[in-house]
């Protein structure tokens, strides 16, 4: 990749942080720091991170996603999801570097019918929400060379996600109730990073013209769209091999038979037409997706 010769992944430890040491290995010196080494709410430690790693790329995959938890604890989301953000674009923008931070569909409220685009207003319904939406707009009020990728309902073969908790609790019911009233578009971290790894190649070798032609906020999902209750029938539709052809039974409830702590917004479904009119960019299909990441479980 052209012009690196550092790439800081913060959050590397987490789904996408492993996915995205895999696709930028061989683009420099990577340097992979999660939790255990840094504290990003911390905001000391998050500007010497940075200044010691001296990075050309910064992909921030760190995020504090408790959604429930962050009602109880919304000083820490707010440090982890909004301050850290700021700092890590300060840093960025005093080396010209590029960051790259993701974002996440629980900035709407979901009472759009159709697909939500970077234009709609934002109106997070929880603290989670509402702290990745102050990040994003603290990357932005800095500038400089940036791209926010919003995204959903993300999920891959590493890290606590549905997928995994489905199957580990196929394993123990014989039914399983799920949510059908909330959809959105499952995504995948391989897909996600390598769609990461195509832009930023692209944009760092001028491809896309000047930073201000490319710099910005994109919605960054796998095409389609699914209920929680589809998507784990879809899992297990798949997983039969794997689970001795005892699939439990999925029964759909509806959130309010299912209550938590955060509401979530019931339409997650995000447009990606501006990401593929700006980088000619397309994220696979998430019932082929969902294929390739059953394929890497075995």
């Amino acid at each position: 990749m052209s012009g690196l010769s550092r790439v800081l992944i913060v959050g590397a430890a987490g789904q996408v942080g492993v996915e995205l040491q895999r696709s930028f290995a061989g683009c420099g010196e990577i340097i992979a720091v999660d939790r255990e080494s840094v504290d990003l709410a911390d905001a000391d430690q998050t500007r010497a991170l940075v200044r010691r790693a001296q990075p050309d790329l910064i992909l921030n995959a760190a995020a504090y996603t408790a959604v429930d938890r962050a009602e109880s604890e919304s000083e820490v989301a707010r440090s982890i999801n909004a301050q850290a953000p700021r700092i890590l674009a300060e840093e960025a923008l005093s080396r010209n570097a590029l960051l790259v931070h993701y974002s996440t569909d629980y900035v709407f409220d979901g009472a759009k019918p159709g697909p939500w685009t970077e234009d709609d207003k934002p109106a997070p319904l929880n603290t989670y929400g509402a702290t990745k939406l102050a990040g994003e707009e603290a990357i932005r009020q800095v500038g400089g060379q940036y791209l926010i990728f919003r995204t959903s309902w993300v999920y891959g073969p590493h890290g606590a996600n549905f997928l995994l908790t489905m199957l580990r609790l196929a394993r123990q019911r014989d039914r399983i109730s799920v949510v059908d009233d909330q959809i959105g578009g499952p995504t995948t971290s391989i897909e996600l990073a390598r769609a990461t790894r195509e832009i930023v190649s692209g944009a760092l070798a001028g491809k896309f013209g000047a930073t201000e032609d490319w710099a910005g906020l994109y919605h960054m999902t796998c095409s389609g769209s699914t209920s929680w209750c589809g998507f784990a029938q879809a899992i297990f539709n798949r997983a039969g091999k794997a689970l001795d052809g005892k699939v439990p039974v999925v029964v759909p409830i509806t959130s309010a038979e299912y209550p938590t702590p955060a509401p979530r917004p019931r339409n997650s479904v995000l447009s990606n037409a501006r990401l593929a009119a700006r980088f000619g960019v397309r994220l696979a299909p998430w019932e082929v997706a969902l294929d390739t990441v059953m394929e890497k479980l075995g």
